[in-house]
């Protein structure tokens, strides 16, 4: 059963908006076994959208089609699905009293654009008819199309409680198909690569994926097979040996984020945490604290932006400061100890550098981030240099910081610094 995304919109060809439609279906659709064999965007243009919808009926059993659903002048996929399957527009009444019970509920004028919304290619059928977003599929030489709404929640629940179901209701018997997320921090993609690249050729019918996800990196391993148990096993055997060669960069699985996995450590080993920040403004406090429950281990933080706040709230010594800068070990190490004391907490954690795009120097260019890390038995710190943009410099010193907490839990090695 192998199918694929046709994504409409000028915005995605364009660039100004992310193809999140496009990515999540594929997800979907290979983590249910089954196969995408093309994904194609095209921009409002009627022909261009016919064009890829008539290819697909030569080589897919299925074709999900999101976006140009809505009321504006460039939303006209109804339209180029009939164009392309030469079926007539009709109205839907279905549909129609659908949208009038929607605008005498929310007090809006009915007007001729949100009735175009009615008409459908005959022969559609209305999905979701009884819920508040919908689209419609149609059967066209026993190929499948589903159009959904090109507003990425709307589309995702469509998709989730319908169109998978469905697909997958055609199957006498459905393949397995299984696949692992592993998050790696502090190695690159092209080293992760090198490292793995004897297990690649040694794991069979295993599919490895490598996905850049900046300041992350992600592996995928992928099996389909004709039962779970042989299938789950396999992959059990595969993401050991992983974790084997690279565990210590591993921070997560599946949908985990660093912050989550440090909450559950320091939940886990009983201890509290607090940060003292400079170069990331409170991005460290933020990502800690959203996660639900962090109150249990997380103190509070200072973001100490200036030198005085630097030593009237974290008493760093105005000597540190004038002898090393503020952007030194010396000074990291003394933001860690000093809001480890104030916050009387097990762990205190600081970071201090320059983001950019100014306040470079030769010995400490753009992108010097010292971070510390204060415990009970000493204080250590370490100096790196991230590339990047401003907003790229403070994402990486806060990931880089906070799998400080993560490696110091573990009782891994914290990774070198430059």
């Amino acid at each position: 059963m192998h199918g694929e995304i046709i994504t409409i919109g000028n915005e995605l060809t364009s660039g100004r908006t992310p193809d999140l439609n496009a990515h999540y279906v594929a997800g979907k659709l290979t983590a249910s076994g089954l196969n995408v064999i093309r994904i194609t965007s095209v921009g409002d243009d009627e022909s261009m959208a016919a064009e890829a919808l008539k290819r697909a009926l030569a080589s897919s059993r299925f074709v999900i089609i999101t976006g140009g659903l809505g009321s504006t002048e460039d939303d006209m996929t109804s339209k180029i699905v009939a164009t392309a399957l030469d079926r007539p527009l009709c109205l839907d009444h279905g549909m129609l009293r659908k949208i009038r019970n929607y605008v005498a509920a929310h007090g809006i004028e009915m007007t001729p654009p949100l009735e175009k919304m009615a008409f459908m290619p005959e022969g559609a059928t209305m999905i979701h008819p009884k819920g508040a977003v919908c689209g419609f599929s149609l059967i066209e030489r026993d190929i499948r199309f589903y159009c959904l709404p090109g507003v990425p929640e709307e589309m995702r629940h469509v998709l989730d409680a319908f169109v998978l179901p469905e697909l997958l209701s055609l199957y006498e018997s459905p393949p397995v198909m299984r696949q692992r997320l592993l998050k790696l921090y502090g190695v690159d993609e092209s080293q992760i690569a090198e490292i793995l690249s004897e297990l690649m050729r040694t794991s069979g019918e295993v599919a490895f994926g490598f996905y850049p996800h900046f300041p992350e990196n992600h592996i995928t391993i992928s099996l389909r097979g004709d039962d779970a148990p042989s299938v789950t096993a396999a992959l059990d055997k595969v993401e050991q040996d992983i974790m084997a060669l690279v565990g210590p960069y591993v921070f997560a699985t599946g949908d985990q984020e660093m912050e989550e996995v440090v909450g559950r450590l320091l939940r886990h080993h009983k201890k509290t945490l607090s940060v003292a920040e400079s170069c990331t403004g409170g991005l460290i406090g933020h990502r800690l604290t959203d996660v639900a429950g962090s109150s249990d281990y997380f103190q509070g933080g200072v973001v100490s932006y200036s030198n005085q706040s630097k030593t009237d709230i974290l008493h760093v010594n105005w000597k540190t400061l004038e002898r090393h800068g503020a952007v030194s070990s010396q000074t990291a190490e003394e933001m860690a100890r000093g809001i480890r004391k104030q916050m009387k907490s097990d762990l205190g954690l600081a970071v201090t550098g320059i983001a950019g795009p100014e306040g470079g120097t030769r010995e400490k260019p753009v992108g010097t981030v010292y971070i510390g890390l204060d415990a009970f038995d000493g204080t250590v710190s370490r100096r790196y240099r991230f590339r990047g943009r401003r907003k790229q410099v403070k994402l990486n010193t806060s990931m880089m910081a906070l799998d400080w907490v993560r490696r110091r839990l573990n009782g891994d090695p914290l990774l070198p610094g430059i």
